[in-house]
């Protein structure tokens, strides 16, 4: 035994595992490689604590490494991690002191070998479906021929331009609202909010377009976010989603009352054509004429029988019982009918003598005349100036007159 080491160990301190983990983790995370790491693997046991802290096993053919991944980093994660899943992890490495293990602490990740947005556009897309929101049950029908068609897009894109032309070349009555909107970037998702809120409050329009044109599925994200599905799920006013090009679905596609391949389609979708509506109404109007035809030839017919019976052919055999009765009536009523014409004749001569003595034209047969100027009656010489001409009304004829002076009455 070499009494020297013994003598050397017993001059060093010992450390206790806690000062020995403490000291560990300082030179790990001293080692600028080890505070900024890339690692891909697979992910197993994985745990989602009530807490919102994500707890794993990053494992592949040879090794495992532990990770946690704490809710202020894992609340960004645009996927739904599960055992099995390949991933990338971005992070730094460090020693847990109570454990006496390193494991990676991760501040991002990512799918490995499926785009995270695309795995993100499944999962969510899975999880309103299971929740009900795709279901034809709840969609609302689309008006027929809207009066205000309001329309959520970009104002300087191709798809507005689309929309307008096709509509006013189909249903030019329709009047289009157009509220502009972010369709890509970070603020897209709160301006479409925004701008549903708007319809959905204002009750301005019957039914409301939401879409712009193609893009890569980066350009289209924003018609992927939950917070805008469920917003056009609870949507009272119809909503047609019509995003990007046919081959692009989007979540919006899938929740919204009918989906439009393009912003052109969704224009067509939403309001009729009205050479066909023109057609269809020559269409019926020649129907009902037929119909109108047939009414009148069977109603013509049903007369012809009632014409071809007794009470038709030869009335006055069947009417002779009631002569005299209908005579009496009659000899009554024509009673009652002069007696009635007196009445009325006396009142009337009563009426045309009071309406005589009232008549302006009487007052001219005695002498008076009725002045005029431009067609008004003047009735005070307030009315008239000296040089204007009238013209005067009296019983047999009309006459003109030039006004030389006015005077007026002094009281």
């Amino acid at each position: 035994m070499d009494l020297s080491s013994l003598r050397e160990r017993e001059t060093t301190p010992p450390l206790s595992v806690t000062e020995l983990n403490e000291y560990i983790k300082a030179l790990v995370e001293s080692d600028p490689r080890l505070a900024r790491v890339t690692v891909r693997g697979e992910i197993s046991n994985f745990v989602r604590h009530t807490s919102g802290h994500l707890y794993f096993s990053l494992k592949d053919e040879e090794g495992q490494v532990r990770a946690v991944m704490f809710r202020s980093a894992a609340s960004h994660l645009l996927f739904r991690p599960a055992d099995g899943m390949k991933v990338i992890l971005f992070g730094s490495v460090s020693v847990y002191p109570k454990g006496g293990s390193y494991q990676i602490y991760v501040n991002a990740m990512q799918p490995d070998g499926v785009g995270a947005l695309y795995l993100t556009y499944e999962q969510l897309k899975e999880k309103l479906a299971k929740e009900g929101l795709f279901d034809e049950e709840h969609k609302r029908p689309i008006p027929k021929m809207p009066r205000n068609l309001g329309v959520i897009t970009s104002p300087t894109g191709a798809a507005i331009r689309d929309i307008i032309h096709i509509t006013a070349r189909r249903f030019p009555a329709t009047k289009i609202y157009l509220y502009p909107a972010l369709v890509q970037g970070e603020g897209a998702v709160p301006s479409l909010l925004t701008a549903l809120d708007f319809f959905e409050k204002s009750r301005l329009c019957d039914t409301v377009i939401i879409g712009r044109g193609g893009g890569s599925i980066e350009d289209l994200w924003a018609f992927n976010s939950e917070a805008l599905a469920r917003k056009i799920y609870s949507m009272t006013v119809p909503v047609i989603s019509a995003v990007g090009h046919e081959i692009d679905f989007t979540i919006c596609d899938f929740v919204a009352d009918l989906r439009a391949p393009t912003p052109s389609a969704a224009a067509e979708i939403a309001v009729p054509d009205r050479k066909e509506l023109l057609l269809t109404l020559d269409r019926t109007a020649e129907r009902l004429d037929a119909a109108l035809l047939s009414f009148v030839g069977r109603k013509r017919e049903r007369l012809d029988a009632l014409t071809a019976r007794r009470p038709f052919t030869d009335p006055a055999s069947v009417l002779a019982p009631f002569s005299e009765k209908v005579e009496n009536y009659r000899s009554r009523a024509d009673a009652a009918a002069r007696m009635s014409m007196e009445k009325a004749r006396a009142t009337l001569t009563l009426l045309a003598g009071k309406a005589e003595a009232l008549s302006p034209m009487a007052t001219l047969t005695r002498g008076y005349c009725l002045p005029e100027k431009e067609g008004k009656t003047i009735s005070s010489v307030r009315e008239i100036r000296p040089g204007e001409t009238l013209s005067l009304l009296f019983a047999d004829g009309t006459a003109t007159a030039e006004i030389k002076e006015t005077e007026r009455a002094k009281r």
